[in-house]
């Protein structure tokens, strides 16, 4: 008798028993391993940390070779790495690139492709340094960025503490609107993110933040994954919109790719950086880990999670 296939309950569930599996030994110079925007090793006698992030982009999961052109595709697999550098509060190095190209890519697509990250690369300062090409049924690529911090202050989800102020960058919901109407502002939001590196810098060297990440997959999930890393849960009123965006988008619709952090209540948080608005949405409390209310009530998390959406 054939046993009925066992589905993937969560990428959270994933993640977590990975986690337990990979169980970083005593003694590593791996600093932290899975659960953050980053890996954290510490090379013997070093001042600075390093950062390691890798993100996949795959043909009709994260972009469609009918509306997104190569040099966006290019641009923002970067970028989802350079994000969760930003997060972190590090500065990027070096990135490597893997990239296996289905039967229709030809080398316009390609050549593409490579002028769209290597733009962003510019724009980050930071620099391809290799990696693998392959082929394969359809477009799958994967991006490794190394960054770097300094020594025992990289920002980490686990950092927040019971009081804490919540805050966000930016306005949410644009990069949701954009893939829902293809057009606009909002459409070049979702095309071409902007990796958040000066803010995460200074949210680790002025503002002093407690914790932060990065939002990829909407507020209401990954609010939930910094609150259980912290040991605590949140209470949020309803964050900054993007104009034209509705308020499910800016709580579920992810990968806007601001960041999302915590600072002690009386910390002087600016009301912007660098034309950026940083909005003080809510509060870290001593509640069931994990746990989110909005206005008073349970916000159940509704992000994207790729198991689920299967």
């Amino acid at each position: 008798m054939v046993k009925p296939r066992r589905f993937l309950k969560s990428e959270a569930a994933l993640t977590d028993s990975l986690r337990r599996l990979a169980a970083v030994p005593r003694g590593s110079a791996l600093v932290a391993g899975i659960g953050d925007d980053c890996a954290i090793f510490r090379p013997p006698n070093s001042r600075e940390d390093l950062l390691f992030t890798t993100d996949l982009l795959v043909e009709d999961t994260h972009f469609r070779r009918a509306t997104h052109r190569a040099a966006d595709i290019g641009w923002k697999a970067l970028a989802r790495g350079l994000s969760d550098i930003a997060a972190m509060g590090g500065d990027p190095c070096f990135c490597l690139v893997s990239l296996a190209l289905a039967p229709w890519c030809d080398a316009a697509w390609v050549n593409g492709f490579f002028r769209g990250l290597l733009l962003q690369a510019g724009h980050a300062g930071t620099v391809l340094a290799g990696g693998d090409l392959s082929h394969g049924a359809t477009v799958v690529c994967d991006v490794v960025v190394c960054g770097a911090v300094p020594r025992s202050r990289a920002l980490r989800r686990d950092g927040a503490h019971a009081g804490d102020a919540i805050y966000v960058s930016g306005a949410l919901g644009g990069s949701a609107l954009g893939l829902a109407t293809g057009r606009g502002k909002a459409w070049r939001r979702h095309l071409r993110p902007e990796p958040r590196l000066a803010l995460g810098r200074f949210l680790r060297e002025t503002v002093r933040a407690t914790a932060a990440m990065d939002l990829s997959d909407g507020l209401s999930l990954d609010l939930a994954r910094l609150s259980k890393a912290s040991g605590l849960g949140a209470e949020i009123s309803p964050p900054p919109v993007w104009r034209g965006a509705t308020l499910a988008q800016a709580l579920h619709g992810g990968e806007d790719y601001e960041l999302l952090f915590t600072a002690p209540p009386r910390t002087p948080v600016p009301a912007a950086f660098e034309n950026i608005p940083l909005t003080r949405i809510g509060v870290m409390r001593r509640q069931n880990p994990g746990r989110v209310t909005m206005a008073g009530k349970p916000l159940v998390p509704g992000g994207y999670d790729h198991f689920l959406a299967r």
